[in-house]
């Protein structure tokens, strides 16, 4: 009798060879619905590459021209999407090229995997070429740049890597892993197949800790929220806008994530990081109770951890965070949530409200306070910033994404434009919380790529040249990107702060800067040079009609160093002192 599962042929039967371990890798990144990931191709992961060629129908490489703007691109699809971004390079120069991508989603609390191609196993530990040891590089720790830091030796493991890779990502505290990828071991094959896409996991806040928060609003008569940080989703946003409007609460948005709460909301006070306005941080230290929902408390949104002492603040503090690490690290807490922002939001909006509460006059004053901010003060020169902030808001529409690298440049858009932001269904904004130069023009180039919406980069002379060669990366994936470049012959920041701690000792601030229109056609991008405010709408209504990226330079007086004041201005206070 020969039995069903036989060969009836009598020839050995074939044995699956199973296929390169680098093949198996992108099968493992379709499998968690990864649509592209960035990169500066290298030899050490040519057969992760091939395997790119080989699911080319499934799954994209998106070529960057420096490591370093790779690294931002893969961070900014990690904030827009809420899964991790994907980057890879080649070893050594590679990897620390990446490391500022990288840093970024640290310190940003965005879900991104770094794949580092290696020198090969037999290699390791020679100092052979362009080696690094990358655990002791990356992290990980509580202040490194990863939040883990792996390395896979086994082909057979692969899918078990990636996967844990992805939900460490996404879990706790959103932020970025390291996966580092030798040579040889991209090179065996493997008849392992990929594990099911991974979803962050939801942690939920106690029963207790909501009873208690729900005393402690009953108590307050000045009570704030700050909200911010990682791992926040369109639902998550609506729920704690619910929140806020049923105990008639003032809300602030942490630095550089104005996109949490609807700016144009009548209970939204402000912007909480570099250059507040002045009478919201007095709101933020008068107030008797602060609930910060997601971030971190670290320098920028705390002022220096002034608007919060250190490490008992004069407020009661009730601070959700994602991550267990953080609560209780810098500021200790009345009450600390260990949440996710999908559950956490949820549960706040749960808690039953009072018919009526003593804080109405104080929120409608906070709001009161943000709009007069919006009003500018009186600046020299042909360039109106305000009236320029103005006119994008005017013509960008609502779901539009906003980047910006780092320098007081970026102080115009965060004072006056309004981001309606998450609540109304899109992630709008794309700002790097580490202070990151070079990050506003490879994010928004992502952004064009990964949603699709208008994308608007602002960007300063200093800032834009370090990652200006990712223009070509756009024209070559057909990105489309407006930035709006200005131009003040300096690094603006460190001058300003030159000023005031050394007035009139310039040193190594000055810049002697390129023809930025030509330099933007060069790379396939229209280009246009402003010196007049009513320059400006034609020129952005005209990007906004092309089919091509476009760069306006905008040639900004010096004297204008930040909304609030003049370089002279500040030197002449230095110098009283």
């Amino acid at each position: 009798m020969v039995s069903s599962n036989s060969n009836p042929s009598g020839a050995p039967e074939a044995r699956d060879p199973g296929q390169l371990a680098g093949h198996l890798l992108v099968e493992c990144l379709v499998a968690q619905g990864v649509p592209r990931v960035f990169g500066v191709p290298g030899e050490s992961y040519l057969a992760v590459l091939d395997g790119f060629h080989a699911y080319r129908d499934k799954i994209g490489f998106v070529i960057n021209r420096q490591e370093g703007g790779a690294a931002f691109m893969a961070e900014a699809q990690g904030k827009l999407t809420g899964r991790p971004g994907v980057c890879f390079v080649t070893r050594g120069p590679g990897a620390t090229n990446a490391s500022i991508g990288v840093h970024t989603a640290f310190q940003d609390s965005t879900p991104m995997v770094l794949f580092v191609g290696d020198v090969a196993g037999d290699q390791r530990d020679r100092e052979a070429f362009q080696e690094v040891e990358y655990t002791s590089f990356f992290g990980p720790s509580t202040k490194g740049l990863a939040k883990r830091v792996e390395r896979i030796d086994d082909p057979d493991r692969i899918p078990e890597y990636v996967a844990r890779a992805f939900a460490t990502a996404m879990n706790g505290r959103p932020g970025p892993v390291v996966v580092v990828l030798p040579e040889d071991m991209l090179t065996k094959t493997t008849r392992a197949r990929p594990l099911p896409r991974v979803e962050a996991s939801q942690a939920w806040p106690d029963p207790g800790s909501l009873s208690r928060l729900r005393d402690l609003l009953l108590a307050a008569r000045k009570p704030f929220v700050v909200a911010g940080g990682g791992g926040w989703t369109v639902e998550s946003a609506q729920a704690l806008q619910r929140f806020a409007e049923k105990w008639s609460l003032p809300v602030g948005n942490a630095f550089r994530f104005q996109d949490i709460f609807d700016n144009h909301h009548p209970l939204y006070a402000g912007d909480v990081g570099i250059g507040i306005n002045p009478k919201l941080a007095a709101r933020i230290r008068e107030s008797d109770l602060v609930i910060a929902v997601g971030p971190r408390l670290g320098e920028m949104t705390t002022g220096g951890y002034t608007l919060l002492q250190v490490p008992r603040p004069a407020q009661q503090l009730v601070h959700i965070h994602g991550g267990a690490e953080e609560l209780n690290r810098v500021y200790s807490a009345d009450l600390a949530i260990n949440a996710s922002m999908g559950a956490a939001a949820v549960a706040l909006e749960a808690l039953e409200a009072p018919p009526q509460v003593p804080w109405r006059d104080w929120a409608q004053a906070a709001r009161a306070d943000y709009d007069a901010n919006l009003v500018p003060q009186a600046l020299p020169g042909s360039i109106d910033m305000p009236a320029i902030v103005s006119l994008i808001q005017k013509h960008l529409p609502a779901d539009a994404v906003f980047t910006n690298g780092a320098g007081n440049f970026a102080s115009w858009m965060h004072r006056f434009f309004r981001h309606h932001g998450l609540a109304k269904g899109h992630r709008t904004q794309l700002a790097p919380t580490n202070g990151a130069m070079g990050y506003g023009v490879p994010a928004g180039i992502a952004a064009s790529l990964v949603t699709g919406r208008p994308v608007l980069t602002m960007a300063g002379d200093g800032d834009f040249l370090m990652n200006g060669q990712e223009l070509a990366t756009a024209v070559q994936h057909g990105g489309k990107s407006i930035i709006v470049l200005l131009n003040n012959g300096m690094y603006g920041t460190i001058r300003m702060h030159q000023e005031r701690e050394y007035p009139a000792r310039i040193s190594g601030t000055p810049l002697a800067n390129p023809d930025f229109v030509g330099l933007a056609r060069a790379y396939g991008y229209a280009g246009v040079r402003i010196t007049t405010t009513a320059e400006f709408e034609p020129a952005l209504l005209a990007a906004l009609e092309r089919p091509e990226g476009t760069l306006i330079e905008v040639m900004l007086d010096p004297e204008v160093i930040s909304t609030r004041g003049t370089l002279s201005a500040i030197r002449e206070n230095a110098l009283k002192k």
